[in-house]
């Protein structure tokens, strides 16, 4: 059992969209104009709230902001607090929760989205106070995706920093990069001090295709960086210098939420630790266990 004081001393704020996803696992290919059997699963979701959920699982201290409809926020307080986390959701008076299908194709996913509420998600509704003494804020590119004016976020990111706490970022999407603005994410997460790319969001991000070159050139700017490459395990370059990580073999269920999962065991040993290897060891050890189970937050 973790010692919660010491875990209060390595709090986690997280803050981005919460998503009810609908897993949908066919029996074969799918069949136009017709049934196919399939397994359909609701699970509660979002990349940020996956996350937040894998931390609290693990035993870190977590805060989670975000948005829902206004009929949700019972439900979704409550699936966090399973979790460990303390969620603080407002409720938005016409926007439904966020709802994502998605279809999966052995360890490849499609997924079909409706951003909901968290199209609206405000960076101020974190607080000073809220930021006060934890060691780390995690975000997503979800957060800039699609909005017209990142300013807010652009304020949380700098808050954050002037107050001493670690930010993270997960970029979210290689498609929305490519699609919604390359340059706003660059400019919005500035200053962020750990980036979770995948391989592709490497690729849209810098333009280049070899591993190790895609992570020194999105650490230049002295950002920790540390990129997921699925069963290629894991490269990481800190302060100019590269390391590889291994992935960590397990039977796929449902590949969804792997990378946030991962994030979150970095999180964990990260923010005690600062080692940077010991902490992708441990966030692909969690994203191997999560990738059994269907949905994207632990069991």
């Amino acid at each position: 059992m973790p010692d919660p004081a010491a875990a209060a001393g390595h709090r986690v704020v997280v803050a981005g969209d919460v998503i009810d996803d609908i897993v949908v696992v066919p029996s074969g290919g799918i069949r136009r104009d017709t049934d196919t059997p399939s397994s359909i699963r609701f699970r509660p979701g979002g990349s940020a709230s996956n996350t937040a959920a894998w931390l609290g699982s693990l035993g870190t201290a977590v805060d989670f902001v975000g948005l829902v409809g206004a009929d949700d926020v019972e439900r979704h307080t409550a699936q966090f607090a399973a979790h460990g986390v303390r969620a603080r959701l407002t409720a938005h008076p016409t926007l439904p929760t966020g709802t994502i299908v998605v279809i999966v194709d052995d360890q490849q996913r499609a997924m079909l989205t409706e951003r909901g509420a968290n199209a609206d998600f405000d960076g101020d509704l974190v607080t000073d106070d809220l930021l006060a003494g934890a060691a780390a804020l995690h975000l997503t590119g979800h957060t800039v995706f699609g909005r017209e004016d990142s300013t807010s976020i652009e304020r949380l990111v700098a808050r954050a920093r002037a107050l001493g706490v670690e930010v993270a970022v997960d970029p979210g999407s290689a498609g929305y990069l490519a699609d919604r603005g390359i340059e706003t994410f660059q400019r919005v997460f500035a200053g962020a001090t750990v980036l979770f790319p995948s391989l592709d969001e490497g690729v849209a991000l810098t333009g280049l295709s070899e591993p190790g070159e895609i992570a020194l050139a999105l650490g230049a700017g002295g950002a920790l960086v540390v990129m997921t490459m699925g069963i290629e395990g894991v490269v990481i370059a800190e302060n100019g210098v590269l390391a590889k990580v291994a992935a960590v073999p397990a039977v796929v269920s449902d590949p969804t939420g792997a990378g946030d999962a991962f994030a979150a065991g970095f999180l964990d040993e990260w923010v005690r630790s600062r080692d940077a290897v010991a902490a992708a060891a441990a966030g692909a050890r969690v994203a191997s266990r999560s990738v059994t189970i269907v949905g994207g937050r632990p069991a």
